[in-house]
């Protein structure tokens, strides 16, 4: 990890850091290890405002279908608070969490601000809302990060118009965006123009994490292949994410059943299913209507559970349908697998060269997925190939790239810091 040399800004006679605002719904096991990282920044205080604790007390998960209690710290190495809750209820909405007090934790005691930047995580929350009017109030610039992309579900035109007035009205709070990748970075462009400007700030995940816990996983991974009974010499498809329509694992197991159609019995890979949810039991129904022989469902697995299952992969396949980033494209191209994506998948864009880290084809296109197999699991070596440069695209897609958009937007915004 580099070494900062910069210099934080001069207060009176002392050098203070920017103090950093960051307001978002909960504790996300994806932001986790990026706040630690940020909070490693010798010149930026940053404090976390979370607006509910159930991701860390435990939760039903609606996607998932099952109890999830994250198996990686949420908390550690970074300052953060829960704000006084007035509404919550387990989930995330327009209406939940909603908290009070946030105008009082964004001053001081003398009616200062506490804060010389606020970033802010979406738009469309009651909290959200709070915490940018709060900001504007005090004089406190707003950094907005959230994921939308034009891509999205369609909608009437008289609802297109209501987001347009919105975002009108909410352009004179903002100060400057945080793009998570292309497609966000055309939305904001598309809503604000060029009078908010823009610091790109990734959204990645922690790539050394993944690279190293997949490179130890080699014990693991032999006794998941015989939990799984997976013959050795055979190809292993992954999917793991929610068991929820649009994420369309039907897809993949249509395009699978084609695939295997075509291949020698002795060569036939294998298909793996992490996860659970609502469509599980049509999907396992449509499996054995099949006589799909070589599917395992895997059920929900743990954070630290997924780098076993990347070990042995020789592609993951997202078919999903409205998918603004979808992380675990990161996760799976940072474990130096090859990926195949549909393309509403938004991190696409940023992440995956046709036919370089893996390949990317028409949402909904059963027929073209199953050449997407075709062409990544039959040439030898390809999806080793295809792997090794999805690792080395990961290389420039990191933490490091999110720290450095957010200093040039600290720098641009507050002018107390040197990007």
């Amino acid at each position: 990890m580099r070494t900062p040399d910069y210099t934080a800004f001069q207060h009176g006679n002392e050098t203070r850091p920017v103090r950093l605002a960051y307001v978002v719904s909960h504790p996300i096991q994806y932001q986790a290890p990026l706040l630690r990282r940020i909070a490693q920044e010798p010149d930026i205080a940053l404090t976390v405002l979370f607006g509910s604790d159930f991701s860390v007390r435990g939760y039903k998960d609606a996607g998932f279908g099952v109890e999830v209690n994250w198996d990686v710290p949420l908390l550690e190495g970074y300052k953060s608070e829960f704000l006084p809750a007035l509404r919550d209820n387990g989930t995330v909405s327009m209406t939940s969490p909603i908290s009070h007090g946030i105008y009082r934790h964004l001053q001081n005691a003398d009616g200062s601000p506490a804060f010389d930047a606020l970033w802010v995580h979406g738009y469309a929350s009651i909290n959200a809302l709070q915490a940018i009017l709060a900001a504007k109030m005090l004089g406190i610039p707003v950094l907005l990060r959230a994921e939308g992309w034009l891509g999205d579900r369609e909608r009437s035109g008289w609802k297109l118009a209501l987001k347009r007035l919105f975002f009108s009205a909410l352009r004179g709070c903002i100060d400057a965006t945080l793009p998570i990748g292309q497609f966000n970075a055309e939305y904001w462009r598309h809503y604000f123009g060029d009078a908010v400007p823009q610091f790109p700030m990734p959204y990645a995940v922690d790539n050394d994490w993944f690279a190293q816990r997949v490179e130890a996983a080699a014990q693991q991974a032999e006794a998941l292949r015989t939990e799984l009974r997976l013959e050795p010499g055979r190809s292993v498809v992954l999917f793991a994410s929610k068991l929820q329509a649009r994420k369309h694992a039907d897809h993949l197991v249509a395009a699978y059943a084609r695939f295997t159609a075509t291949c020698a019995p002795e060569k036939s890979p294998y298909l793996v299913i992490v996860g659970d949810g609502e469509e599980r039991p049509r999907l396992e129904a449509e499996c054995q209507k099949l006589e799909l022989q070589h599917v395992r469902f895997a059920g929900f697995r743990n954070q630290t559970e997924l780098p076993v299952f990347f070990r042995l992969a020789n592609v993951f396949v997202l078919p999903s349908r409205h998918e603004p980033w979808g992380l675990i494209v990161n996760e799976a191209m940072a474990s130096g697998r090859a990926v195949i994506v549909s393309s509403d998948v938004g991190s696409h864009a940023d992440l995956v060269t046709d036919g370089v880290q893996g390949c990317v084809y028409p949402v909904g296109d059963v027929e073209a997925l199953m050449h997407a197999l075709s062409r990544v699991l039959t040439p030898p070596g390809a999806s080793r190939a295809m792997g090794d440069a999805a690792r080395e695209r990961m290389k420039t897609w990191s933490f490091e790239e999110d720290v450095r958009g957010l200093r040039a937007a600290l720098a641009y915004t507050t002018g107390k810091l040197t990007p």
